[in-house]
């Protein structure tokens, strides 16, 4: 069964973000390509015929990888165990070529760190979804786009959507410089990058202090954050308290420290 998405519906506002459901299905992929961006950062390539038809509307869209060679504890119908699966961006689809590229961080010793420092041309993964996306329209006077390491593949996949000229304010946190991606993009983007420089990730006082330290400009923005959950929880409070409307932000918490395979979303 193929996705379909339905027709955008009408609202009095056009910067309301929508959703739209997609009709789901597994597909099992092909790896084309691997290739290492960055000490931290491994994109690789998927294709195969099952990837025809495959959708995606929102640039923070997710879609489930199955990694078989690692278990769950979870059991399928019948009864053998389900493999792990993990959330990850559709960073970027082609449906000339037909391929699809997803961005791995690379932190922790997971199945997904793993899988993606093994893989290979050849090399099979399942995907599933997305489900539904949530499509955030373009026409604000300006966009905020926050996150580490794990919203990096989205936040370039926004910045290239953007119209030309369009408005961006980027806070990124990555290790050190050598963690910086050159996104493409046409949009008027000032980014400012925040560097751990060997700390712990996850610790919230950094991205914090770089917003406090930002100067926000003038006019109606949307604002997107995602990093560690309890980091975006702050921000979003920290926002909201210099003056974000609520109904254009939207923080999640794309892991959590402590925790495995988390997706924590804090908006109105």
């Amino acid at each position: 069964m193929s996705q379909t998405a339905t027709a955008e519906p009408k609202h009095s506002d056009h910067r309301t973000p929508y959703r739209v459901r997609h009709d789901t299905r597994r597909r099992r992929l092909v790896v084309q390509d691997v290739r290492k961006l960055t000490p931290h950062m491994t994109r690789v390539t998927l294709g195969g015929d099952e990837l025809a038809g495959f959708v995606s509307l929102g640039f923070d869209d997710h879609i489930k990888l199955f990694f078989p060679e690692v278990a769950s504890d979870e059991r399928d119908v019948n009864g053998e165990p389900k493999p792990v699966s993990r959330d990850y961006t559709p960073r970027r689809y082609d449906a000339a070529a037909n391929i699809l590229e997803i961005d791995f961080a690379l932190h922790e010793a997971g199945p997904a760190t793993q899988w993606a420092e093994q893989a290979r041309p050849g090399d099979v993964l399942n995907i599933g979804g997305p489900r539904g996306s949530l499509v955030i329209p373009t026409g604000f006077d300006w966009h905020l786009l926050i996150g580490d390491d794990t919203a990096l593949p989205a936040i370039g996949r926004r910045l290239a959507e953007l119209p030309r000229n369009a408005r961006a304010v980027v806070l990124a946190e990555v290790d050190t410089a050598a963690d910086e991606i050159p996104f493409e993009h046409a949009a008027d983007a000032s980014i400012t990058w925040v560097h751990r420089n060997g700390a712990e990730i996850g610790s919230p006082h950094r991205l914090a202090e770089a917003l406090r330290a930002l100067e926000l400009p003038r006019g109606d923005y949307y604002a997107w954050v995602a990093c560690e959950s309890l980091t975006a929880k702050a921000l979003r409070t920290q926002l909201v308290e210099r003056g974000a409307n609520p109904k254009w932000l939207r923080a999640a918490g794309y892991w959590r420290r402590g925790a495995a395979a988390v997706h924590d979303t804090y908006n109105d």
